[in-house]
C-alpha cells in the first residue's frame, strides 16, 4: 500500500471512529451528517475520504464493546421494552421495529424507529389523539425496492413520520400504506434489505436476548 493510500485509509478510519462516537453518545441517527461533522472536526474536506455507512456501523459496534460493554445491554433492553409497549398499543397498525434499537447499535437515548401500516395517516393521528398522546409531524425519505421496474432498482419514497417523546428517547413512527407491508426498505449502512421485527419477534428477542442478524 502506498503512503498516499495508507494515509487515506487512516483518515477514513479516524472519521469513522469519530462519527461512531457521535452516533453512540449524542443520539445522532443520520450517517451522512455524522460523517461530515466528523470530517470537519478532523480538518478533512475531501468527500472521497469519508468512510462508508457500513464502516461507521462497524465502529459503532466496536465502540459499544469497548466503552459500554456493561451498560449497553441494559440500555438496549430498556429501549426495546419501550418500543414493545408502543407497538402493543398500536397493534392495529401492524407495527414493526427496525433500525439501531433492533440491530443492537443504539446508544442511550437513541431514536426508536417503528414502521406502521395503515389505510391513512389520519387514521393513526386520530388514534393517537384519542389516546391523548402528543406528537410532532415530520417526514423521512426511504430507499425501497420497486418490483414494478424491469431492472428491480430501488427508488426513493417519502413517508410521514409521527414523533412521540418516549421515556428513553424519541420514538419515530413512519406510516406506510397497508400494501407496502411486503415492500422492503433499504438498510442505511449497507444497502441491503432492512431487518424488521413484529410484536411476537420482539417479544422473543427480549426473552432470549439473541442478537439480531445483520441486514441481508
Amino acid at each position: 500500500m502506498s503512503k498516499e493510500n495508507s494515509r487515506s485509509h487512516e483518515l477514513r478510519q479516524l472519521i469513522a471512529q469519530r462519527a461512531a462516537s457521535m452516533m453512540a453518545e449524542d443520539g445522532i441517527a443520520d450517517y451522512a451528517y455524522a460523517k461530515k461533522k466528523a470530517g470537519r472536526q478532523l480538518g478533512v474536506l475531501d468527500m472521497n475520504c469519508l468512510p462508508t455507512n457500513a464502516e461507521v456501523e462497524e465502529e459503532i459496534r466496536l465502540y459499544h464493546e469497548i466503552y459500554h460493554s456493561e451498560d449497553q445491554p441494559e440500555n438496549l433492553r430498556q429501549l426495546r421494552s419501550s418500543a414493545l409497549a408502543v407497538m402493543q398499543l398500536l397493534q392495529r397498525f401492524n407495527p414493526h421495529l427496525t433500525g439501531p434499537v433492533l440491530d443492537g447499535t443504539a446508544g442511550r437515548y437513541a431514536e426508536t424507529h417503528i414502521f406502521l401500516f395503515a389505510d391513512s395517516l389520519k387514521e393513526v393521528e386520530i388514534f393517537l389523539l384519542n389516546q391523548q398522546l402528543p406528537y410532532e409531524v415530520s417526514e423521512k425519505t426511504y430507499r425501497v425496492n420497486n418490483d414494478k421496474r424491469a431492472d428491480k432498482k430501488s427508488e426513493r419514497r417519502k413517508a410521514p413520520v409521527l414523533i412521540l417523546e418516549g421515556q428513553h428517547g424519541p420514538i419515530k413512527l413512519s406510516v406506510f400504506e397497508v400494501d407496502d407491508m411486503r415492500t422492503a426498505t433499504k438498510h442505511a449502512s449497507n444497502g441491503g434489505n432492512a431487518v424488521k421485527a413484529n410484536i411476537a419477534q420482539l417479544q422473543a428477542l427480549l426473552q432470549s436476548a439473541t442478537p439480531i442478524p445483520p441486514a441481508l
